[in-house]
């Protein structure tokens, strides 16, 4: 454990460390900080903070800057995350507002949201199949031979076909069998609709195997498109502003990976928790963003686990916006969906 000086001097680097990009000096903390103590005293809290492996001395310079331990102990123990503003929650529902209608663009928006108020990458995955759940089939009349059978999911997939209705059965028949298949399937997670559960919906309470047969084939087909994940990214050419990435082979690295839809799978997977996850630098698993912070958060749809939204920058990140908004976004994207899925 750091005493209260080695915190206020280590927050106080990372602090202007994060705003310059400059290695810091204990000149520079005692001119621009009030923390009561010489240039001297200072100096000596740094050399001890470095070899407690909190700051790191880069090439010749005499200023250190943080690692990877210190933003760890920085994220964990010393910040304070700001509220995020009205004028950023007004500038949030009126982007969803004015230019979001279809669940396929809320996703869109919300990563240019994203990477706009953090001003780094932003990366949404959606979704998690195994937490997909059906919610109801509908037959909906068109003329007297032909009905429209729709399937929505929790997550707002939407599929709809146009059927034949077969001689002899009328329009009450098809919201019979869409009760029926309601009753048994609304609410089951994707994984819990198998051949087995189908067979018996048709072999016990459903009239006509032609039209069971077709509903059930759109139904499998909205839910094999659920099985696809896909990665929305947003601001992949933010990191060119960032003096951590004028190296021309670490951006090259990096967007080779923005080009790789598994490797993103697999990095927005590791958000296994109900709150925002920070990894730093070589805490990351890939070696292609050992000089980057990946933060993120899952969102629900009616409490169940949806999808991941993240922001990925140089470990030099403004850690305190980026956890807020999306703490923020955590806690409404599955309100937005939900608000939007129907439009």
């Amino acid at each position: 454990m750091l005493d209260e000086r080695k915190r206020k001097i280590l927050q106080a680097i990372i602090d202007d460390y994060i705003s310059t990009a400059e290695p810091i000096g204990s000149r520079t903390i005692a001119r621009k900080y009030n923390l009561g103590v010489s240039p001297a005293t200072i100096r000596n809290e740094m050399a001890d903070l470095e070899l407690l492996g909190y700051l790191e001395q880069p090439h010749t310079s005499s200023g250190r800057i943080p690692s990877v331990k210190g933003y760890r102990f920085y994220v964990d123990c010393l910040l304070a995350l700001p509220q995020i503003s009205d004028s950023d929650i007004a500038i949030i529902a009126n982007c969803y507002q004015m230019k979001a209608r279809r669940i396929e663009e809320v996703f869109q928006e919300t990563v240019k949201i994203l990477s706009r108020m953090t001003k780094n990458v932003s990366m949404l995955l959606t979704s998690q199949v195994s937490q997909c759940t059906f919610r109801y089939l509908q037959f909906l009349p068109l003329d007297e031979q032909r009905s429209i059978v729709v399937i929505v999911t929790n997550t707002g997939l939407l599929e709809n076909k146009i059927i034949e209705i077969p001689e002899g059965l009328c329009h009450e028949d098809l919201i019979r069998m869409a009760n029926a298949i309601n009753s048994r399937l609304g609410g089951l997670t994707v994984d819990r609709i198998t051949v087995p559960v189908l067979k018996d919906i048709q072999n016990e309470i459903l009239p006509n195997p032609l039209v069971f047969e077709r509903a059930i084939t759109l139904l499998k087909h909205a839910l094999t498109a659920e099985k696809q994940e896909k990665v929305y990214l947003g601001g992949t050419t933010q990191m060119l502003n960032q003096p951590e990435f004028r190296d021309v082979d670490k951006v090259k690295d990096l967007l080779t990976m923005f080009e790789e839809d598994r490797v993103l799978c697999d990095i927005l997977h590791m958000a296994n928790s109900d709150g925002v996850v920070v990894t730093i630098g070589q805490e990351n698993k890939y070696t292609s963003i050992h000089d980057c912070s990946v933060v993120q958060a899952t969102y629900r749809i009616d409490g169940q686990f949806v999808g991941t939204v993240a922001v990925l920058g140089p470990t030099r990140m403004e850690y305190g916006k980026t956890m807020s908004v999306l703490n923020f976004m955590q806690r409404h994207l599955g309100e937005i969906l939900k608000k939007y899925k129907m439009l």
